[in-house]
């Protein structure tokens, strides 16, 4: 068992660690670990951006990436604190969006403003205990290559996008969109679909 995993398993070990690497009553790690830390843990590939302003609450036990010439502009905040977030290649993620693991990105995405991309999600079951203090639980979503989503759009847990997909502006994407179609709404629903024989979008 690696020393990552030892730690996991621990109770004791992973409230040391957690203490360790974030502050108290915070949510970001320490400057120590975004300056010593992940620079040596996670990577940039070729020619990718990321604005200053850009708020990266990265922790060194779960993985970051982002791919050659891909860019993630200004305002934006990205957290793999709960799970590992991977941007593929030429890939751009707009100003202010909120990307939150695990999230795997592909190659040539475009996410426009505003966008929540979120594999989180907090307990509420017991009304005894503050939903912030309730069990997490985590479910991967998965942006497939060449998708467009729209401004101001929420996509939630366990959620896949199929490839060449587009989400329309201000949708709520709870269910997953297979590969060459057109989702719009909330709840975002199937509006278009590619026929590759007449090589047109056609309405569902």
């Amino acid at each position: 068992m690696s020393f990552t995993e030892t730690v996991k398993n621990s109770p004791l070990l992973k409230k040391i660690a957690h203490r360790l690497l974030i502050p108290k009553n915070q949510h970001r790690p320490r400057l120590w670990v975004r300056l010593i830390l992940n620079p040596f843990r996670h990577k940039r590939g070729k020619g990718s951006t990321i604005r200053f302003n850009t708020r990266l609450d990265l922790l060194p036990f779960n993985d970051f990436q982002i791919g050659a010439f891909s860019a993630i502009e200004e305002f934006s905040t990205v957290n793999n604190g709960v799970g590992a977030v991977i941007i593929g290649e030429r890939t751009i993620i707009g100003m202010s969006n909120v990307i939150i693991g695990p999230v795997s990105i592909g190659n040539n995405v475009m996410l426009a403003q505003n966008i929540v991309v979120s594999g989180l999600n907090h307990g509420y079951e017991d009304v005894n205990v503050p939903p912030a203090e309730q069990e997490v639980s985590t479910k991967a979503i998965i942006i497939s290559d060449d998708v467009w989503i729209g401004a101001n759009s929420v996509i939630t847990a366990g959620v896949t996008i199929g490839k060449h997909s587009v989400i329309g502006a201000g949708s709520v994407v709870t269910k997953s969109v297979p590969d060459y179609a057109v989702a719009a709404g909330n709840p975002a629903r199937i509006i278009k679909k590619y026929n590759f024989e007449s090589r047109t979008w056609e309405r569902v």
